[in-house]
Order: structure tokens, then sequence, then C-alpha cells
């Protein structure tokens, strides 16, 4: 989502290279880039204009740190900004035991799919939450609900016949005690637009069952809309967070950087794609070193400790190690790999590399990679060397590749083994030439 703006940001920090001291002169042009770069962005021009004065402010007359470029600094002083923009710290939910979390929101913001996003989540943090079904109006909304949380095994509660929303989500509050649920989440109706018929109905679920949270869910794309719906939610119900979703799009992303001052709603979760893992808690410093190309080591480390089984974990670097590897590992590996979500998304956790493009179809070809291994027989993955013309062709087919495909996978696994073996042997200055005469290459498919 933030892809431009973080391109415009570094572009406008890379003309303070060589300055020996910060001053209003050498600033004045790369602070109005950075104020062009969030304007573009979608940020509110109020917030935009403060934000560039404000880290004025903090660099004119800076000494230059020895050891430290002037563009580090600013960097440096720009990141902790951001992280004031988007609000400080990780914003924690209530500790109310039963936790009773209202989602509210306009049509097609994502509401029904970040419910059962939510009760997976909390589910993973020791909770046991019931998803009630309050949205009485829109087709198969309850239907999506119920397949969302039996997918998820969380507890589910609906009404297919009464249209009485608080009685609805009373009679909710009872079946979770009864299921001794200590987590509550009401997914609600939405309207096209805000409208009193909309808020006097959340109102008046809100006064029946009195939640502890109210989260507003918002698309990513509706940019400086979503302030102006946020204030709108926020003076009917009093919001204690907003849930940000399609922030995996190719929106701007001004709102997220807009929403906390202008309408005072701290951001609590974000959705980075369809699938109910694809939700996280909003952690603002590791936004605001992934717009400044910093990466988000973090986030990157806890979504691998998430997905990556330990044992196997150690079995693969013990095999690795002996110089073992093949393409059974490679398969499981990949297949690992891909739990974190897509390659961009994993690229753009890694310091210095968020602006960085995949070649077109990477996911795809990786789906190809893993096609074309899965088309072999065990013994054939273990040893690849008994890969003969009819073998290639029959593997080739049952992939629904081409044999030359197949061909390249077995070379450059050959090439990648020969890595393996060097490292074995202490060669790695040998295996960095290696890898770049790979590298003019393609490259490992997949990879």
């Amino acid at each position: 989502m933030f892809e431009s703006l973080t391109e415009k940001l570094g572009s406008a920090l890379r003309n303070l290279r060589g300055v020996g001291k910060l001053s209003e002169e050498n600033m004045a042009a790369a602070l109005q880039e950075v104020r062009t770069a969030l304007l573009a962005a979608d940020v509110h021009f109020k917030v935009a204009r403060e934000f560039v004065e404000r880290v004025q402010t903090q660099c004119v007359g800076q000494e230059v740190l020895k050891g430290v470029a002037p563009g580090q600094q600013v960097v440096k002083i720009i990141h902790d900004e951001l992280v004031r923009l988007l609000g400080e710290g990780a914003t924690a939910l209530s500790t109310a035991r039963p936790l009773k979390i209202l989602m509210v929101g306009l049509h097609g913001s994502g509401k029904t799919t970040s419910t059962a996003k939510l009760g997976k989540l909390l589910k993973k943090r020791g909770y046991r939450p019931l998803v009630a079904a309050c949205d009485v109006y829109r087709p198969a909304a309850i239907d999506q609900l119920e397949i969302l949380a039996k997918q998820e095994e969380l507890a589910f509660y609906a009404d297919r016949i009464s249209k009485d929303v608080p009685a609805i989500a009373a009679a909710a509050l009872t079946a979770a005690q009864n299921a001794t649920c200590d987590c509550i989440i009401f997914d609600t109706a939405g309207r096209l637009q805000i409208d009193a018929d909309l808020i006097a109905e959340v109102k008046n679920l809100h006064a029946r069952v009195q939640p502890d949270e109210v989260l507003l869910v918002a698309d990513g794309a509706l940019g400086q809309e979503a302030v102006n719906v946020a204030k709108a939610f926020h003076e009917a119900l009093a919001l204690t967070g907003l849930v940000f979703t399609k922030m995996d799009g190719d929106a701007r992303g001004g709102a997220a950087l807009s929403i906390k001052s202008i309408a005072n709603v701290p951001i609590k979760f974000i959705g980075t794609g369809e699938k109910t893992a694809d939700f996280d808690t909003f952690y603002p410093d590791r936004l605001a070193s992934r717009i400044l190309g910093m990466g988000d080591v973090v986030s990157l480390v806890e979504k691998a400790q998430e997905n990556f089984d330990q044992k196997e974990a150690e079995k693969m670097a013990e095999t690795m190690r002996k110089g073992d590897f093949n393409l059974e590992d490679f398969l499981a590996q990949m297949q690992q790999v891909k739990k974190m979500g897509s390659m961009q998304s994993i690229m753009g956790m890694m310091p210095g590399m968020s602006g960085m493009e995949l070649p077109a179809g990477a996911d795809k070809q990786m789906a190809r990679t893993e096609a074309i291994i899965k088309s072999m027989t065990k013994q054939e993955r273990r040893k690849p060397e008994v890969l003969n013309g009819s073998r290639r062709k029959r593997i080739a087919d049952g992939a629904g590749v081409k044999i030359v495909e197949v061909n390249q996978l077995l070379k450059q696994f050959q090439q990648m083994q020969q890595m393996m073996k060097m490292m074995k042997g202490g060669g790695a200055k040998k295996m960095m030439r290696q890898m770049e005469a790979m590298k003019g290459k393609g490259g490992f498919p997949g990879m």
C-alpha cells in the first residue's frame, strides 16, 4: 500500500547525502518533497503541513553526528514523527472478561471477515471467542460468518428468524455464558453510507450489550473518506479503536496516516489479505519502519515463529549442515515459507528491500515449482540424478509445464546443492561467486 510513499520519501532523503550540517537552506527542498509525497499519498493537508513543520524544527541546526550521514539523522527524526502520527505504542484491547467487542462500519468494509479474523487472533491468545451474527439485512451475511466460524473452530450464534438486533445480541450473550466463552464479537450490519437508521441501530445495540470495545472496520482504499466515517461513528458511539482492512491493496494509505490526528481514534488491527490468518495487531513503529524502507524484522520473525515448526526447522538446519539437501527438503521449506504470506509481503519486511519489485508472477512461479516437485515420486525427490528423459516428460505432463522448465529447475537445484557443499567445506567466498553467477540467470524458480 505504501510503496509509492516509500519511493518518494527515499528520493527526498537521498538529496541530503554529503551535507555537513543540516540547515534551513539544504532542508527546504527535501522537506518540500516530503510534504508533496505525503499529499500524493492522500494524507490530510493539515496533517502533512504540521508533520513537515515538526520535522523541520527538529532538524535545522543539528550537528551531523560523527559516522552518521545527515540523511540517516533525518530518517530517524521522520521515523519518530511517523510513529507519533500513527499513534505511539501498540494499543491493547480491554482486559475485561468476558470481553465484548462491537464491530461497526459501512457496507463492504469487511466487517464479517474481520470478525472471524479477530476471533481467530484472540483464540491464539487464549480466549474462547463466540462470534454473533447481528447483520440481519445483507443476504448470506449469517451464512458467511457461520462458515468462517466453523473453519476456525469458533463458537457461533445466530437467529435466522428475528429482526430485533438488540434482542439477538442479548441472546448471544446468554449463549456465550452457557458455552463458557469469555469473548463475544458482534458482527453488525452496514450501509453504503452513514445514515440515521444505521446510527440508531448500532446505538440501540450498544446500549443493550454495553461493549468493552467498539471497533470501526474501515476499508483502506476509502482514502480521506475513512477519516469522515471515523469521525461520524466516533461522535455516535465513542469508538475505542479502528480496524483497517485491505492494507495489501494498491490504495495510497493516507487515511492510516491521518486518522489518529484528525479523528483521534487509534488503529488497533490491520487486515493484510483475504485469508483469516492475514490479520495483525497494529504496531505504529513497525509500519513507520516499512514506510521508510527499513523493513520490519520483528514482524518477519514473529511470522516465522508462528508458521515454522521448531523440530522441522532444526531437522532442516542439520540437513543443510551435512550438505544433504534434496528436493523433498526444498518442497517442505517452500511450503513453510508460503504460510507466511506472499513473496512481496515478505520482501516488504526485509530492510532495504521493501521497494524492490519481484519478477511478475513470482508467487505463480513458486506454485509451478511446487507442482513440478509434487509430480515426482519420493525416490526422485530424494535422488534427482535418476531422472532420465522419460521421467522428466512424465513429470512435466503431470505438472502441466514444459520439459524445459523441469530441466531448468533440476539444473539450478544442482547449483544450489553445490553451494551447500561449499558451505560445509567452508568455501563461503567461492559460494558467493556462484550466487553472483546464478543471479544473472533468473535465480532458482520460486525463490
